[in-house]
């Protein structure tokens, strides 16, 4: 038995009694989430992203002896990760209707329009809780609007005064006050939650412990498989399709805007299409083909760097023969198929007949 470390009077303390403490921790705090329950209408919460938010939360909403509690919680994590989403399902939990802004509403052409609208949203925040429900304010994408990425970006007199007002906010959450007027009146603290790709990106003293308290959201691989099912509903809507068609082929083009608005019938309803794996598969192979052809695919790079309307096309413009060929400067898959609407294997993804047309006699 090792003896590394020494107690208040000097005596050596043995590695097991610390490592048999900081198991005891480890197991304390799985069981005690194991009160969560992480499922919300059917969609999945990851436990831990879900303790960190509604622990968050909570405390803004106590008096703790002796703590100052970080009222901005920021969630930040690589792109594409399900943060919104699961901040949304979190919030549904708690039955919390957050106030909510955006990346776009961080900037504006108005000098201090964004700080202002920061301390009108916290404000109604605070008013609803005021009258005995909770909320809080929820801001997407906070790098995107008040973060510097690079030097691609400018840094604008509102991107200052976004930091320095949630700076205030985060010393001052219990009097916040619009611009031009002062009530000496407290107004309930409401818990902040945050989410962005890079917070490097932000004021460096905006995300200093004592206002902002980070989470990095790295899901792992229970996390991911769980996340993952919520995403089959792009699959489900691409399944509903055929559906959509045959309804479409029903009432004609010209009728679908009396049958959609305001039809006494109501909106048509459908029954729930039979989905197979190999259904789901080819479906989903094709939104990854889509999504693949947009990052492969850059048309304005191909633009700019004289591919498409550089020195190689200055012939075919000047013979007038250029104009819609933009598309063949680059390798767009095209889906092939039957394109016959009178063949039983009519395809109407296709946009490129193959000759597979088949025709009953």
């Amino acid at each position: 038995m090792s003896l590394n470390g020494t107690n208040g009077g000097g005596a050596a303390v043995p590695n097991s009694a610390f490592m048999g403490s900081s198991l005891k921790i480890v197991n304390s705090r799985k069981t005690n989430n194991k009160y969560l329950d992480n499922n919300m209408d059917g969609f999945y919460i990851s436990p831990s992203f879900m303790d960190k938010l509604v622990v968050h939360i909570t405390k803004n909403f106590m008096t703790l002896p002796n703590i100052k509690v970080p009222v901005i919680l920021g969630v930040w994590g690589g792109k594409g990760q399900g943060k919104s989403f699961q901040c949304e399902l979190v919030f549904a939990k708690l039955g919390i209707t957050p106030v909510m802004m955006s990346a776009g509403e961080l900037e504006s052409g108005n000098a201090g329009e964004p700080a202002k609208l920061i301390r009108q949203r916290y404000r109604e925040a605070a008013d609803i809780i005021k009258k005995g429900k909770m909320c809080c304010l929820f801001i997407n994408d906070l790098d995107a609007g008040a973060g510097r990425m690079g030097g691609t970006t400018q840094y604008t007199v509102n991107n200052q005064m976004v930091n320095a007002t949630l700076m205030n906010i985060a010393d001052n959450p219990t009097n916040v006050q619009l611009p031009g007027m002062y009530n000496k009146q407290e107004n309930p603290r409401v818990p902040i939650i945050v989410t962005g790709n890079d917070f490097s990106t932000l004021y460096a003293p905006l995300i200093r412990d004592g206002r902002m308290e980070k989470f990095y959201w790295a899901p792992t691989r229970e996390d991911r498989i769980g996340v993952c099912c919520d995403f089959f509903g792009a699959l489900r809507a691409r399944v509903y399709d055929d559906e959509v068609r045959k309804w479409i082929s029903g009432v004609g083009i010209e009728g679908i805007g009396k049958k959609l608005v305001n039809s006494r019938d109501g909106p048509p309803t459908f029954e729930q299409p039979k989905i197979t794996v190999d259904k789901l598969l080819e479906y989903g192979n094709m939104l990854v083909q889509e999504q693949e052809n947009v990052k492969r695919v850059q048309l304005a790079e191909t633009y700019l760097d004289s591919a498409a309307l550089g020195d190689a096309n200055r012939d075919a413009i000047s013979r007038g023969e250029f104009y819609g060929k933009a598309a063949q400067q680059v390798q767009v898959p095209v889906p092939e198929g039957c394109t016959d609407q009178n063949a039983v294997n009519f395809d109407p993804t296709a946009r490129s007949d193959d000759g597979s047309c088949n025709y009953t006699v």
